[in-house]
């Protein structure tokens, strides 16, 4: 392949890796003023985020199998067009309810794009390297938290919130574009046996190895302590610390700028070691910053400044938890690479609802809730790797 389609492969990674951000921050300034407009309270309309993790969640493991027995162009396409659809649907919604099982069918459209994005990768690079694509990546996920409040904001202000929806229809028919022009396919050969197992052998498969189980658990609930975050930062900065809508994006955004600085950082750890190290210490910062956020929460010392420093050293880690993990466990099934994949989103995003509905079923008018939350995710994921640990003498992924 030349650089020019190098360099058109990785815009196409990064517009697919986009769609989940782009969907969930995208909207998030909106969240006070869609409860009033719909007449719904913050629980309620946090649902909107819950479905759409919901969604995440269900979708993945329908696309990896499929993406791996038949090629992975066939169903990012479909998705892609069922993500537009929905996209238009969620903007026409008359009702709250029409408006969660939208998200539902968004979310289910938009995680072909997340799924077969990382199998790409997987597909064209070895582990080690495949961490470093995956961090490389991580720009786009860690600029659309920072761009897409502000567009949201700005579209919010002019337009109104359905407005918001419209922009994300543009967004998907410009993704599917640049999939039909400058995406190749990319599943490797099949092999004679194993290629054709039936979706729930191959995840069975996948849930006993902890080759593939350690690393997926533990990102996944590290990641879910950010999800909490998304789901409770437009009350928690908006509601209980006055911060106006328009500028919500710019506080948002900054924890983006940390997630940003590490995941490049990790790609330059890789360069001179392994994941598994990096994986362990980045845990390791994720605990500590959740103790330390339920710590200034309770106490209300220093209000949001304080709040805002252990909630920044927490998602900048995870640009170091989240690629490492998905390429560990990716990395010793390159030929069920798309399934491996969706299974690790599906646990992932499963996780997200459960931390994301939390967050809105125990939101009391203080920043606690959401802290007691992200400091659970830290912790669990730490508990999780040392359960799994592998048995001494045994190689890392």
């Amino acid at each position: 392949m030349t650089d020019a389609g190098r360099l058109r492969l990785l815009l196409v990674l990064g517009m697919l890796t986009a769609f989940g951000p782009m969907s969930i921050d995208m909207y998030l300034p909106a969240l006070p003023a869609l409860a009033r407009n719909l007449g719904s309270d913050a629980a309620a309309v946090q649902l909107t985020l819950s479905s759409f993790f919901i969604g995440l969640s269900l979708g993945q493991l329908a696309y990896g199998p499929l993406a791996d027995r038949i090629g992975r162009r066939p169903p990012l396409i479909a998705g892609i067009a069922l993500f537009v659809m929905a996209s238009a649907g969620c903007a026409m919604a008359a009702s709250l309810g029409s408006l969660i099982a939208w998200r539902a069918l968004q979310a289910a459209g938009a995680c072909a794009g997340m799924v077969i994005s990382r199998a790409v990768v997987r597909d064209r690079h070895a582990p080690e390297e495949a961490a470093r694509v995956l961090s490389l990546l991580m720009l786009v996920m860690g600029l659309a938290p920072i761009l897409a409040p502000l567009a949201g904001g700005w579209v919010l202000e002019r337009a109104g919130w359905r407005a918001i929806f419209w922009v994300l229809v543009v967004f998907g028919i410009a993704c599917l574009a640049a999939v039909l022009a400058w995406l190749p396919e990319t599943r490797p050969a099949l092999p004679a046996r194993g290629a054709h197992d039936a979706p729930r052998l191959a995840w069975y498969r996948l849930l006993a190895d902890r080759r593939f189980l350690r690393p997926a658990l533990g990102g996944a609930l590290a990641q879910a302590g950010m999800f909490a975050y998304i789901s409770a930062s437009p009350f928690v900065f908006i509601e209980v610390y006055g911060v106006p809508a328009g500028a919500y994006g710019w506080l948002f955004g900054s924890n983006a700028l940390g997630l940003i600085a590490a995941s490049q950082w990790n790609r330059r750890l890789l360069s001179r070691g392994t994941m598994e190290p990096v994986l362990r210490r980045a845990h390791a910062v994720n605990a500590l910053c959740g103790v330390m956020l339920v710590a200034v929460a309770a106490s209300g010392v220093g209000g949001l400044p304080l709040l805002m420093v252990p909630l920044f050293g927490y998602i900048a880690s995870l640009g170091l938890t989240f690629p490492n993990s998905a390429a560990a466990a990716m990395a010793s099934f390159p030929r069920q690479a798309a399934t491996a994949s969706s299974l690790f989103g599906t646990i992932q995003f499963a996780l997200a609802a459960v931390a994301g509905t939390l967050a809105g079923r125990l939101h009391d008018g203080t920043a606690l809730p959401m802290a007691a939350i992200v400091a659970a995710c830290g912790a669990s994921a730490v508990a999780v790797r040392w359960l799994f640990a592998r048995p001494r003498g045994s190689v890392s992924v």
